[in-house]
């Protein structure tokens, strides 16, 4: 897999901030003049499918308990976090 998809596919999985901007244009004398534009911020949450492709890339057996048990955390604090908000 490469580096860029492995990144990209490790962002989704883990959940990401994003800006959504919505620019809305009228006319004025015939020219077109941008008139309100709108930012978003939002919070993409982790995405359980990209998390199962990036651990079939390295088999359960092969994460040490320390690792399995440190994911489990961070995973449980996620889900909490998201529960509150």
């Amino acid at each position: 897999m490469s580096d860029e998809i492995h990144d990209a596919l490790l962002r989704r999985a883990l959940g990401f901030d994003c800006e959504e901007t919505v620019d809305e244009y009228g006319f004025s004398e015939g020219e077109e003049v941008l008139v309100k534009r709108k930012v978003t911020k939002k919070y993409v949450p982790p995405d359980i499918s990209a998390a199962k492709l990036l651990l079939e890339e390295r088999p359960l057996g092969e994460y040490s308990d320390e690792e399995l048990a440190r994911e489990k955390e961070r995973l449980l604090k996620l889900l909490q976090k998201e529960e509150n908000s």
